[in-house]
């Protein structure tokens, strides 16, 4: 297990609290990417004194918190005789309210010249996003910290192409790997419920917590997988309707956790009324619900190749937003009768230009997508990723940014 090990989000945080005091840095990701490790690992690093605070075990109603703590950092300083002190919030979040606190100390301070840096570290993405975009726009930076890559995992932790592929991307419970059924346990109870409860349902007004949480799980195991809503709304013990459905996916999306892809289309509504592809944003947590052992599932063709497609999903997913791209699937009826659907697994739309990718692993022959994509939307590129194309692990360890 490497505690040292630093993601690129490190010198960039780092970088930023030694510059003079001109914004507020946020740190927002999913749970458990290491967030608080990286804060702590960047901590370690400069000379400034500090004050940490996590929001964790604070009644979020008490939103005063915020300024108490802020007051005492000022304090600190001035007892000491201090020149700068850095402030970090962690699970910021949680507070109601937290944003227009955080401005109305932020923008004190910067009237009073006061040389306090503050770092705010928070887990749930819609709420980040929400404070941010309304109170502290023009306020803060944002870095971005996602789910690890195969890279990362691979350096950090010595894991290989396929216990990535299988066992995803999280740091936490890496060594749990040979133990499978306490990795699961760790994986639902420890990472999965916290993110659904705290994160989504705390922070949204969801009227069936139940449903959020049976779509969370059907949708996990269908990872890579095009199934309408209509089907799993008929799986489901709490009945809702497809507009729930769909609504609680989006903040599923949100939080990083799991998304349904849209059918490329060249009109919006087109798009928008698809079928979804669930898609998780790390494949432990298809493992978690649909995997029966490696073993098994390593040696089945057929599993595998969705493991792989899936891995390769989440991967895509992970550039999504620093690169500034969509990502889509495409699917039509062959013109052929008889034939088996045309089908590109991942279509990536960047600055008008479009990539498509067919993931290929043993589970299935070339299906005739790619050309009937082609000739269909002109793509900028489209490749094949595994058997006949780009290596999986040559793919998985790219930054897709670089290929558009």
């Amino acid at each position: 297990m490497s505690m040292h090990y630093l993601r690129e989000q490190y010198i960039t945080l780092r970088d930023r609290i030694l510059e003079p005091r001109k914004f507020i840095q946020v740190l927002a990701g999913p749970r458990q990417v290491g967030k608080s490790t990286l804060a702590g690992q960047v901590l370690d690093s400069v000379n400034i004194p500090f004050t940490l605070e996590v929001a964790d075990a604070v009644n979020p109603h008490d939103s005063d918190w915020i300024h108490r703590i802020w007051e005492a950092a000022r304090i600190t300083m001035s007892i000491r005789g201090e020149q700068e002190h850095l402030l970090v919030i962690d699970e910021v979040q949680k507070i109601d309210n937290w944003s227009e606190m955080v401005k109305r100390e932020w923008d004190e301070d910067s009237r009073r010249r006061v040389n306090l840096k503050v770092i705010l570290l928070g887990s749930s993405r819609l709420l980040l996003k929400k404070g941010l975009t309304e109170s502290l726009a023009g306020r803060f930076e944002l870095i971005r910290m996602n789910h690890w890559s195969y890279k990362e995992m691979r350096e950090a932790f010595g894991v290989t192409l396929d216990q990535y592929i299988y066992f995803g991307g999280y740091p936490g419970p890496v060594h749990m790997i040979d133990d499978e059924k306490r990795w699961r346990k760790y994986i639902k109870d420890s990472l999965v419920a916290p993110a659904i409860e705290k994160d989504v349902i705390m922070t949204s007004n969801i009227y069936k917590p139940a449903l959020m949480k049976q779509l969370f799980e059907l949708g996990c195991g269908y990872s890579s997988e095009i199934v309408s809503l209509t089907k799993i709304m008929g799986q489901l013990q709490d009945a809702g309707n497809v507009t729930t459905l769909a609504s609680y996916l989006e903040l599923l999306n949100q939080c990083a956790l799991l998304t349904g892809l849209q059918k490329y289309a060249n009109d919006d509504a087109r798009k928008r009324n698809s079928i979804p592809k669930f898609q998780v944003y790390n494949n432990a947590l298809l493992t978690a619900y649909k995997g029966r052992s490696f073993i098994a599932d390593r040696t089945d063709t057929k599993v595998w190749g969705r493991w792989v497609e899936s891995a390769v999903g989440t991967h895509i997913l992970h550039h999504a937003e620093a690169s500034d791209y969509q990502v889509f699937y495409w699917r039509e009826p062959s013109r052929r009768s008889g034939e088996k659907d045309n089908e590109v697994d991942y279509i990536i739309l960047h600055d008008g230009e479009i990539t498509a990718i067919e993931v290929k692993s043993g589970r299935r022959g070339m299906n005739s997508g790619l050309p009937a994509f082609t000739e269909a939307f002109h793509p900028k590129r489209s490749f094949v990723v595994g058997t006949g194309g780009v290596t999986l692990e040559d793919f998985l360890r790219t930054d897709i940014g670089t290929l558009l």
